[in-house]
């Protein structure tokens, strides 16, 4: 049991909002499939699934474990393994995941055991690389893996996608419209020569909203799921669905002269006023926000980090502030405050989220 005072709330009428806002871009038979992969970008997969299993059509995880997790939590629902390994393919079939096969070596290693155990017909998912360069067969690759399938009746494409490498950037429109192009061929020859037709898809969330028209049969939708667009007009029109509280563990009063923290970071020019709250970079937090890059709010009022983060720890200054021990303290819980954290970090929101630690305790807020 996770009792860890620090504590990620799960908005999930946001989550509803944020589902129905993409749904109402697509055309009424599109399928959605939900990306929960990463703990639910940070926050919990088998939390966001089981409350979403009625909702979608499809999960996708990154790799097996995440799968077999939403398995073990009841979840029925179809479940995409995007970065199978070899060594996990006879938990795949197992725990009746969906294998996206990306490359000749885990294709024969999955069309081999699907011929020792045997299986019929279990759905599989080929990948095609169109610019991202990352996983995917290439098209030269098309009468092969043909060639392939139509001697075995172990395995079934469930369907065949593709992902877009700069769907967020309007200026790389044609670069992404060479993408859609390249799919749409491959498709083509896929649907000549089977004798049935996988589903299709192919839109991220950003793709969802640049690119609506190329929705084939269904579109993944991660980041967006989680409140965030491809820029600042389309964010707003999404709710935060990450919600990170603590509490204040001490309140010191600091002379001058005085110092908070390791290496003696923030020196007191005045009389001042830190307060100790137990979540650290241990818990997702950045180094990059102490020293007053960063801050939280308590009693809805701003409390700059003062000093460096530590690992399980950060103090504020409330000299300002009226509180006491065991206030609620506000980590985040807007996206502009996400925004703003990613941004002191260096980095992006992606990682923001996904770096929230498994011990800062999860739930579900309706």
């Amino acid at each position: 049991m996770n009792n860890h005072v620090s504590v990620l709330e799960i908005d999930s009428k946001a989550l509803v909002h944020n589902l129905n806002y993409f749904k109402n871009k697509l055309n009424q038979n599109t399928k959605i499939l939900a990306v929960v992969k990463a703990f639910g970008y940070g926050s919990d997969g088998v939390l966001v699934a089981d409350f979403l299993k009625d909702k979608v059509d499809y999960f996708a995880v990154a790799y097996a474990h995440e799968g077999i997790a939403l398995r073990e939590a009841n979840i029925k629902t179809p479940i995409l393994v995007l970065h199978p390994q070899i060594a996990t393919l006879q938990d795949i079939i197992d725990y009746r995941l969906e294998p996206n096969l990306y490359n000749f070596k885990i294709f024969h290693a999955f069309l081999e055991l699907a011929d020792t155990i045997p299986l019929m017909n279990y759905p599989v998912h080929i990948k095609f690389n169109t610019g991202l360069n990352r996983l995917g067969f290439w098209h030269t690759d098309i009468p092969k893996i043909i060639s392939e399938l139509k001697e075995t009746n172990h395995i079934k494409v469930q369907s065949l996608f593709s992902h877009l490498a700069a769907s967020e950037d309007l200026e790389e429109k044609d670069f992404t419209n060479n993408q859609l192009n390249s799919f749409a061929y491959i498709v083509q020859q896929f649907y000549k020569h089977l004798s049935y037709e996988p589903m299709l898809h192919i839109l991220n969330t950003s793709g969802v909203v640049n690119y609506a028209k190329a929705q084939f049969d269904m579109v993944r939708v991660g980041i967006g799921l989680y409140g965030f667009g491809n820029d600042d007009e389309e964010t707003k029109q999404l709710k935060n669905t990450h919600n990170l509280k603590s509490i204040i563990s001490q309140i010191h009063l600091i002379e001058p002269g005085e110092t908070v923290g390791y290496n003696r970071a923030f020196v007191a020019k005045k009389p001042s006023k830190s307060a100790t709250i137990p979540v650290g970079h241990a818990d997702g937090l950045s180094r990059k926000l102490g020293n007053e890059a960063g801050y939280v709010l308590i009693n809805n009022q701003k409390a700059k980090i003062i000093g460096n983060v530590c690992m399980d720890m950060i103090m504020v200054d409330v000299t300002k502030i009226d509180c006491n021990e065991g206030d609620e303290v506000i980590i985040f819980n807007s996206q502009d405050m996400l925004k703003h954290i990613a941004d002191a970090s260096e980095t992006i929101v992606y990682e923001t989220l996904t770096s929230i630690s498994p011990r800062v305790k999860k739930m579900l807020k309706s």
